[in-house]
């Protein structure tokens, strides 16, 4: 089975969120903005994963634009951790920039997709 760069990254990510959530919890004692971090942070992958088994072109892009709103969701947690001061400058740097990655892959795979699809349907 081919490899996917998307499923690759989102879950590295994700194994990622949820060794920054552990260290919230346990050194911070942070709980609340943490869990809703864990929460969209692991769905991005989740996401994704399923949308390898879509019924459908648009069922994949579907799944993928659900990825590309949770890693949006991600990415205000981390912010909002980062100015209470719950993550330092080079914690937060780190893991938000892995989070605007997924994010470019996931907006050029969405209009890859999407461009192939209308290009079917000029093509019919």
């Amino acid at each position: 089975m081919k490899q996917s760069i998307l499923k690759d990254k989102s879950k590295l990510f994700a194994l990622r969120v949820i060794r920054l959530y552990k260290y919230l919890c346990e050194e911070k004692k942070e709980y609340v903005l943490s869990k809703q971090l864990l929460r969209s942070g692991t769905s991005i992958g989740a996401n994704i994963a399923e949308a390898f088994y879509g019924q459908s072109e648009a069922d994949f892009v579907a799944k993928l634009s659900i990825s590309q709103k949770e890693t949006s969701e991600t990415i205000y947690w981390l912010e909002l951790l980062h100015e209470s001061e719950y993550l330092k400058d080079n914690e937060f740097d780190s893991v938000y920039s892995d989070a605007e990655e997924l994010i470019k892959l996931l907006t050029s795979s969405i209009k890859t997709i999407k461009g192939k699809m209308q290009q079917s349907k000029l093509n019919h």
